[in-house]
C-alpha cells in the first residue's frame, strides 16, 4: 500500500506505519496522512492519532467495511507526497534550571563533560518537535535534543516527579505536566500548568507542534507560579 504498513490492533483500530525511529521526514509524512484522513471527514473515522512514525486510526466497524477502510487509506496515500505539512505552532515554556527544580542538572553536566551553564544554554537553544503525547496526560516527547547533552535515564526511576519537571532521557527531552513516577534526568521545572482538564483544549500543544524553552530565575518562577497556574 504505497509504502504503508498496516497492522490490525483490536476490532476498531488500525496502526499505519510509515517508517522507523525518530525521523522528522517520516514524522512529516505521518502528519500529512493524518491531515488527509481528517479532511476526508468519513463518518466511520472516530479519531486519528499521529505519533513518531505511525498513525493510529480509530474507526467504527459498523459504519465501514474492511475493504472500504483500506480503500480510504489508499486514496489518501496517493496524495501523500503532494499534501503540505500542517502548520506547526511554537509554544514557549519558561524553565527554572538546577537546584531543587532540576536535581540532576549537575549530573547531566558531568556526564556531558560540560559546565552547567553550557547545558542550560544548549537545552534552551533547541526548537523541539513534539513527536508524541502520552504516558500521562499532556506529556510531550520531544526530539531534536543537542547530541552533546544526550543522557541515559536514571538506573532507578523516582516514585514521584513534581509537576512541571523538565527531563532528559537519551536523545529526547520532555515535561511532566502532572506529578507521578518517572525515570528521566530532571534538569529544571516550569511554573506553567500544561494540563488543565476543564480547558479546551486541555493542553496548549499537539503532536507536530514545536516547543522552545526560556530560562527563568527562582524569583521569576515564584512570580509566574501564581500567574501561570492560577
Amino acid at each position: 500500500m504505497e509504502a504503508l504498513q498496516v497492522r490490525v490492533s483490536g476490532d476498531r483500530l488500525l496502526i499505519v506505519e510509515l517508517g522507523k525511529g525518530i525521523d522528522p521526514v517520516c514524522n512529516d509524512r505521518v502528519h500529512r496522512l493524518a491531515a488527509l484522513l481528517t479532511a476526508a471527514q468519513h463518518p466511520a473515522v472516530e479519531a486519528v492519532v499521529p505519533s513518531y512514525c505511525t498513525l493510529a486510526l480509530y474507526y467504527d466497524p459498523e459504519k465501514i467495511t474492511w475493504h472500504a477502510l483500506i480503500d480510504l487509506l489508499r486514496r489518501c496515500a496517493r496524495r501523500l507526497e503532494t499534501e503540505p505539512v500542517p502548520q506547526a505552532h511554537v509554544v514557549e515554556i519558561p524553565v527554572c534550571y538546577g537546584g531543587v527544580f532540576g536535581p540532576d542538572l549537575e549530573a547531566v553536566a558531568v556526564l556531558a563533560g560540560l559546565e552547567v551553564e553550557e547545558v542550560i544554554r544548549l537545552h534552551c537553544a533547541g526548537y523541539y518537535r513534539i513527536y508524541a503525547i502520552g504516558f500521562t496526560p499532556g506529556f510531550c516527547y520531544l526530539g531534536g535534543l543537542d547530541p552533546r547533552i544526550h543522557t541515559p535515564r536514571l538506573n532507578t526511576p523516582r516514585v514521584l516527579v513534581p509537576a512541571g519537571s523538565v527531563g532528559i532521557a537519551g536523545g529526547q527531552t520532555g515535561v511532566y505536566p502532572l506529578a507521578g513516577p518517572g525515570g528521566w534526568q530532571l534538569i529544571g521545572r516550569t511554573p506553567r500548568r500544561l494540563f488543565t482538564p476543564d480547558r479546551s483544549p486541555p493542553v496548549p500543544y499537539q503532536p507536530g507542534d514545536t516547543i522552545c524553552f526560556r530560562p527563568i530565575s527562582a524569583e521569576q518562577f515564584a512570580q509566574l507560579g501564581g500567574e501561570e497556574q492560577g
